[in-house]
């Protein structure tokens, strides 16, 4: 197992810590272009595009170190995968928000095709099969 800083969730500025409700009253019109799909910087933190360039290059690092056939789980933020699934399948930051957010404990499985990443589940929630104790 390998920890990085990379992976952590996106930097939001004057907005962590706060509400729905007070990001709303506070910075109304940021938010509404940050809905929009305008580069913002939420709260003066990170644009999407800079949580994507530190958080793919290291599941490319590690997908690079995989044997054959191999399996890399990458653990992190929904904001984070998110914006790394986006880069890994090419597509455009503006198209990013088009994947949804990823539910607490929930996953995606990306796998390599013959032009690249494919999305392959995003957002399961459920094991492919039952998992059964020793007691079943």
């Amino acid at each position: 197992m390998t920890h990085t800083e990379a992976l952590r969730e996106t930097y939001a500025g004057e907005w962590q810590g706060l509400t729905h409700e007070e990001i709303l009253g506070k910075y109304g019109e940021q938010y509404a272009a940050w809905k929009r799909g305008e580069p913002v910087r939420r709260g003066g933190g990170e644009l999407e595009t800079e949580v994507a360039d530190r958080a793919a290059p290291v599941v490319l690092e590690h997908t690079d170190r995989l044997p054959e056939n191999g399996t890399l789980v990458v653990v992190s933020h929904g904001g984070t995968i998110r914006t790394t699934i986006g880069r890994l399948l090419g597509l455009e930051p503006y198209h990013w928000e088009g994947l949804g957010g990823l539910s607490n404990c929930c996953w995606s499985v990306l796998g390599e095709g013959a032009r690249g990443w494919r999305l392959l589940e995003h957002n399961a929630g459920t094991l492919p099969e039952p998992v059964l104790g020793d007691d079943d």
